[in-house]
Parts: structure tokens; C-alpha cells; sequence
């Protein structure tokens, strides 16, 4: 058995397409290789997972990518996740993501483009759904933006706030979470640039910054975050591909994650059908973004990329080629270099513990 003290990855897959659920793996630290330990099925599409306390250890959360969508607690006390209290509905279809904020777990709904706050009990478990909110609007890609559809949901560094993208309205939206009742309340709405689909968002090491990253065009867009206020203001953007690669139709690229290094010196983000990994360096200030290369991400379709604690290894989850990728972050160029890879059907997100 592998000790709770002992680095582990969590590695969620889509069910729907012959993945294995959730799959634990131990990681050595020292080489950032996975060695899979065991699988779980027992929630369908756990396509993104996120890990927080629980009475005397660690829990994990799962979102089940369903219709109706649900939302699931795992104990972590054996070699993979066991199911800890019932399963529980969102009150919505297709969770994508999901955070812990004010002893709730928050899941953004990207078939319904809404967000659920349901409260965390005392060992760990979920409690019924106690809010659902609701995003309005909608963009001018016809065939993706019909509609809102909230494709992730995160705690602001100050823990005040809950921030939630939505791909469907080209928009942030900000609210607040009573800790004490699980109400969410609309609080404020940052518009970026019409078609740009913003798919994921991470804050600068300051927390005074925040990196948002679109789907539909291959940009980020640099915006100032005022925890006092609760206010995101766009200041910029800047390509995440070259831009002879951007504008190349017959290889169209979804970007899907954006990570920052724990120094916030750079900046990663995955980039699917370009099958690649772009890395940015960010000045002193976090402002200015500039790319500076693209490695390949070690298979196809990456839908996620997870940097470990150290900040040595960067991790991606290859969905389209089944597996799992680790690179060796190059400390003065901020560049990965392709250290190896595990099958993992259908990978949809890597988390560590």
C-alpha cells in the first residue's frame, strides 16, 4: 500500500471512451515517472478531478461529465480511490470542473453553463447541492457559443471569491459563496474579445494577475485581478502559436490548459490538433507574456497539463493517444524535454498529491 505521505497522481480519463476511470499511479520524484497502481469506475467521465482535507487525510473529488451530471468524494486511504458517502447530482448536465471554496466543492456545468456549490461535510463527503447559478448570454461562433457553457471554476488566491469561465459567453464571471449556507451570488462579469471560446484561467504566483486562455483562438489574455474588489480587468493579449501556425485551418487548434510556474517566471499551456505544448516567459511585472517555443506533448489531444510541486516536472494528459506524458522542466529557459510516458485510455486530467 501506498502511504498518503508518498507522491501519488489521480488521472481521470472519459469512460464513454474506453477509459478506466479514475486511475491512481505512485510518482517517484526523483525521475517524475507514474507507475500505475489500480483503476475505479465508479462514477462515469471523471474528466476533471481536484484534491482538498479531509478529517485525517486527504480527499479527492470527481465530476461525472454526464447527463444529468454528478459529482463524487473518494477516500484515499488504500492503492486507489474508494467512494466516500453517495454520489451526488449537481442539478445540471456535463460538469467539466470543479474546486473547493468556503467548505464548499463549486463545479462549473458546461452542458447547462451554470455552477453548483454543494458543501463539504466533516469527513470529506459531499452534502446535497445547495445553489445553482445560472450564466446568461452568448457569442458569435454559432456552433459552440449558442449558449453559455461554463468550462471551469476556481477560488481566487484570497479565497474571497469564486471565478468561473465560460466559453459560451467570452466572458469571466465573479461571484461570492456563503461559506455558511452554500449561496452563490453574481458579483461581476469581465467581457474579452468576442469568438476568443475562454476555456481555462490561472492566477500569477502574486495573485494579483490571472492568465486566461482561449479555445476557439489561440490566445491569452493577460488581465490585472483585484482580490479587494473582486475585479478582473483585461490589460492584453498575446498568441500562444506562432502565428503561421495559428492561422494554418487544416490543423486547427483548441488550446485547453494554461499552467504558471510556482516562481512566475513562465507560463505553459497545452495546445490540442497542434498536439503541443506552448511555453511563454512572463517579465518581472507578470504583465508581459511573450512565447518563446513549442515542444511536442508526447501524444495527441492534451487535455491537461498539471506542473508537480518542486516545479521540476510537468505532466500531460494525452486524451486521443491514451496516455500520460512527463517532461523535465528546463530551470533557466522554462522548456520541457520529453522524459517519458504510461498508457492511461482516454486521459482527461492529471492531479498530484
Amino acid at each position: 500500500m501506498i502511504g498518503n505521505s508518498a507522491g501519488r497522481a489521480f488521472i481521470g480519463s472519459f469512460t464513454s471512451a474506453g477509459g478506466r476511470g479514475i486511475t491512481a499511479a505512485a510518482v517517484d520524484r526523483d525521475t517524475g515517472a507514474l507507475t500505475v497502481l489500480g483503476s475505479t469506475d465508479a462514477v462515469p467521465d471523471p474528466s476533471f478531478l481536484a484534491v482538498g482535507p479531509q478529517a485525517g487525510g486527504t480527499a479527492l473529488y470527481a465530476v461525472g461529465e454526464s447527463t444529468p451530471g454528478v459529482v463524487a468524494a473518494f477516500a484515499l486511504d488504500g492503492d486507489v480511490p474508494a467512494l466516500l458517502g453517495p454520489v451526488r447530482a449537481v442539478d445540471a448536465e456535463a460538469p467539466t470542473h470543479l474546486a473547493l471554496a468556503a467548505n464548499h466543492l463549486v463545479t462549473a456545468n458546461y452542458g447547462s453553463g451554470s455552477v453548483t456549490a454543494l458543501p463539504v461535510l466533516a469527513d470529506g463527503s459531499l452534502g446535497a447541492a445547495s445553489s445553482v447559478l445560472r450564466h446568461e448570454g452568448s457569442g458569435p461562433d454559432a456552433g459552440r457559443q449558442e449558449a453559455p457553457h461554463a468550462h471551469q471554476v476556481l477560488a481566487d488566491p484570497s479565497g474571497n471569491w469564486v471565478v468561473s469561465v465560460d466559453l459560451g459567453t467570452d466572458s469571466v464571471h465573479v461571484c461570492a459563496l456563503d461559506p455558511a449556507t452554500g449561496a452563490l451570488r453574481p458579483h461581476g462579469e469581465t467581457a474579452l474579445r468576442p469568438g476568443t471560446g475562454p476555456r481555462h484561467l490561472a492566477f500569477h504566483p502574486s495573485g494579483s494577475l490571472a492568465y486566461v486562455l482561449g479555445e476557439l483562438e489561440p490566445t491569452l489574455t493577460v488581465c490585472r485581478w483585484d482580490a479587494a474588489t473582486g475585479r478582473l480587468d483585461v490589460l492584453g493579449e498575446t498568441p500562444v502559436l506562432p502565428e503561421r501556425e495559428a492561422a494554418d485551418d487544416a490543423a486547427r487548434t483548441y488550446p485547453s490548459e494554461v499552467v504558471v510556474a510556482h516562481d512566475g517566471r513562465f507560463l505553459w499551456t497545452a495546445n490540442r490538433g497542434h498536439d503541443s505544448i506552448s511555453v511563454l516567459t512572463l517579465d518581472e511585472s507578470g504583465e508581459q507574456a511573450a512565447l518563446v517555443a513549442t515542444v511536442g506533448c508526447g501524444g495527441r489531444w492534451p487535455r491537461d497539463l498539471t506542473l508537480d510541486p518542486s516545479g521540476q516536472w510537468l505532466y500531460a494528459a494525452n486524451e486521443r493517444s491514451g496516455n500520460v506524458s512527463w517532461f523535465a522542466v528546463d530551470a533557466g529557459t522554462g522548456v520541457p524535454q520529453h522524459a517519458g510516458s504510461v498508457e492511461v485510455p482516454a486521459a482527461s486530467c492529471v492531479v498530484l498529491v
